[in-house]
């Protein structure tokens, strides 16, 4: 089966053709929004939802939702906190003035929640909790709408083989249907592993860290104090000591199926067709191919709180997840990528926007991690150093990757190394840059094996840079401010 071929003249007219799509889509669901917005208020600025019937303990409640998507939130409230780490999570920060903020709901703010399993019911109940209004039903249809198929299929690399994996069996014999997904799929015969009667292959869910669904659980309920004299009749073992009663649980599972590795990004564009978009990750601990790069941070690193949210959204499941991760100016991106690249502990090429850059990256990587001298190389105009042989860290910029002249010998060595190489990580610094012709032509033809993908973004960004960035990259931005 053929793959296509990036370095193509066709090949980024067809990516951004893909790219369209989904935002045709996603114009398509947000009618179900703007077909509800409310006549101008007498003013003439702004739109009037004062009609909107109020809950009885409104004043208790953090949230206005209007039936056009916006929500607004009070940041003097005493559930500001738990409310604001919901809404970066399932919606867009419009505004965020001293007293009151705006957010908006749109089809790629769910696809982000999605990708940190937060399920469709799950949004709709904590907004509802949330909101001091009745949570209109254009808001509800449109969240249903959106989810009903985002995040029910994932594109999973691990032991270096490609899976399409989900909850749903019906989910993956939808998309076996399609009759390109079938021929690349890769039928296993391993009496080790256990599988279905469609040949799917069974194992056990990855369970998301409670970091990231702390904010769906109910308040605690004050009326626990009354229930303390029935708490006092709690069994107690040979030692006074109260036995703890394990409550069985059921066992989650997902099935999957293997598709050839060539055939990777026909079955992602085909996925789109059947509007499946494939959220990617990589199960880095079982990756025993590619060598660990020797690296971990030293006593002295210390991320922030914000840092830590954003990492806890990419590994929210001990397995990395591809996607943009979005951190204002300022904000400790650097040290977000250099953490993100000791746990993973694969091969890493960061790239640049310029060479001050790359010797910024390859300083703030032996600053904050302990890694060997001879395990990070820059590969620049007037320096180009050797690969190490083993796992290594490769800084450089753009346009020395994607230069199309005739080399030196010196960097032909180089370049050579780098595309013979299999990279566990990609960091992209300024990743506005990634969009323009040249840049991602090159990106994806040099490092066209690797998997993953981390990128690092300025806070303000154009949409159509985004919508291709989703295309690329698999998942929507993490917002982490």
């Amino acid at each position: 089966m053929e793959s296509e071929d990036p370095t193509s003249s066709d090949w980024g007219t067809n990516e951004y053709a893909n790219a369209r799509k989904l935002v045709d889509r996603a114009t398509t669901r947000e009618n179900l929004l703007t077909s509800h917005k409310a006549s101008l208020s007498s003013s003439g600025i702004g739109a009037d939802f004062s009609s909107l019937p109020l809950k009885p303990d409104h004043i208790s409640r953090p949230c206005w939702t209007c039936p056009d998507g916006c929500i607004y939130l009070e940041a003097f409230h005493e559930l500001y906190t738990s409310a604001y780490d919901f809404l970066v999570a399932i919606a867009e920060p419009v505004a965020r003035p001293e007293f009151v903020h705006e957010y908006k709901v749109t089809p790629f703010s769910l696809y982000a929640a999605v990708a940190t399993n937060i399920d469709t019911e799950s949004i709709i109940r904590v907004l509802q909790r949330l909101s001091k209004n009745e949570l209109p039903s254009s808001v509800s249809n449109f969240i249903r709408e959106c989810t009903k198929r985002y995040g029910k299929a994932k594109l999973v690399l691990k032991q270096n083989k490609f899976y399409v994996e989900s909850e749903h069996p019906s989910v993956l014999r939808e998309l076996l249907r399609d009759p390109k997904i079938s021929q690349a799929r890769v039928m296993e015969i391993d009496k080790d592993k256990e599988g279905d009667q469609d040949g799917f292959v069974t194992s056990s869910r990855a369970e998301e860290m409670d970091e990231n669904l702390n904010f769906l659980q109910e308040p605690k309920d004050d009326s626990d104090d009354d229930n303390s004299d029935s708490d006092s009749e709690v069994e107690l073992d040979e030692k006074g000591k109260p036995i703890v009663k394990s409550i069985a649980t059921p066992k989650l599972t997902t099935v999957a199926f293997q598709v050839a590795g060539d055939a990777v990004e026909v079955v992602k564009k085909q996925a789109i067709e059947l509007d499946y978009p494939l959220m990617e990750e990589y199960d880095f601990r079982n990756d025993a191919t590619n060598p660990d790069v020797p690296m971990d941070l030293k006593p002295h690193a210390r991320i922030r709180r914000y840092q830590e949210r954003s990492l806890a959204k990419m590994f929210g499941n001990g397995r990395a997840r591809s996607g943009i991760i979005v951190l204002p100016c300022g904000a400790g991106k650097t040290l977000t990528g250099v953490t993100a690249a000791q746990t993973i502990k694969k091969s890493v090429v960061c790239l640049c926007t310029n060479a001050v850059s790359v010797l910024q990256w390859k300083y703030q990587f032996q600053l904050w991690t302990n890694i060997p001298e001879d395990r990070i190389s820059c590969f620049m105009s007037d320096k180009k150093e050797p690969l190490h042989p083993g796992g290594c860290v490769l800084i450089t910029t753009y346009t020395m990757v994607s230069y199309s002249g005739k080399r030196s010998e010196q960097a032909a060595e180089v370049m050579n190394a780098i595309q013979g190489r299999e990279w566990g990580l990609m960091l992209m610094d300024e990743v506005h840059v990634v969009p323009a012709k040249m840049f991602r032509r090159v990106v994806v033809r040099v490092f066209f094996t690797l998997f993953f993908l981390f990128i690092l973004s300025l806070f303000y960004f154009v949409f159509c840079v985004c919508v291709f960035l989703l295309r690329i990259i698999g998942n929507m931005p993490w917002n982490c401010t």
